[in-house]
């Protein structure tokens, strides 16, 4: 005699919250980090001389400016700019303004926003940028073009010092920003602004 038994597949569906807390309960054991020898990566340059060299290789643009010639230089980069966004006092060319409430679907018409950065980092030319700096978080993305506002004493010779630095933050989000948007993955041929802001310009002060 042969008995057949048929099973039923059962199909689950987790929800988002299920689903976290699957990943909470299943997350493994944190491991300590490595211990850095920082002191093996310094370096006697001129910090500010290679940030902008660093800039300048993945396509941005760097200005030594001082901060009552900002808006200035600002109108001389970008004179045809007129849906402005500026998240900074030192600058007060916004003509569109912006909070926490507003809705990044209205944001696809801005042409420049000017932000300022939290700190650099010479060795790549990196800018870390913050959501109280930028307010909203696709603000440096959406943006046809892009100004960053640096203090010339906040740049740092490496990503370690950088780290460092961010460490003790609140957990909210941050990115490191350098150069405009760019991609080379289609037939190797770089492309600028294929992401986000087609130009970058930092305002060191």
């Amino acid at each position: 005699m042969i008995i057949l038994m048929i099973g039923i597949k059962k199909e689950i569906k987790m929800g988002r919250e299920a689903i976290l807390k699957s990943i909470k309960k299943n997350k493994p054991e944190l491991l300590p980090l490595p211990d850095i020898n920082e002191e093996a990566f310094d370096e006697s340059i001129d910090l500010i001389e290679t940030f902008k060299s660093n800039i300048a290789i993945v396509g941005g643009t760097v200005r030594e400016v001082d901060k009552e010639t900002i808006d200035a230089e600002i109108k001389e980069q970008y004179p045809n700019k007129t849906n402005i966004i500026s998240t900074t006092n030192k600058s007060i060319l916004g003509t569109v303004q912006v909070d926490k409430s507003t809705d990044p679907h209205n944001l696809e018409n801005i042409d420049l926003a000017i932000i300022e950065g939290d700190l650099g980092v010479s060795e790549n030319g990196a800018i870390w940028v913050t959501a109280n700096s930028s307010i909203i978080r696709v603000l440096p993305f959406i943006t046809n073009d892009l100004v960053i506002i640096l203090e010339k004493e906040k740049i740092h010779l490496h990503m370690l010092e950088a780290y460092d630095q961010i460490a003790q933050r609140d957990r909210n989000f941050g990115v490191f920003i350098s150069g405009p948007s760019k991609t080379a993955d289609i037939e190797q041929c770089l492309v600028v602004g294929a992401h986000g802001a087609m130009s970058l310009t930092v305002l060191l002060v």
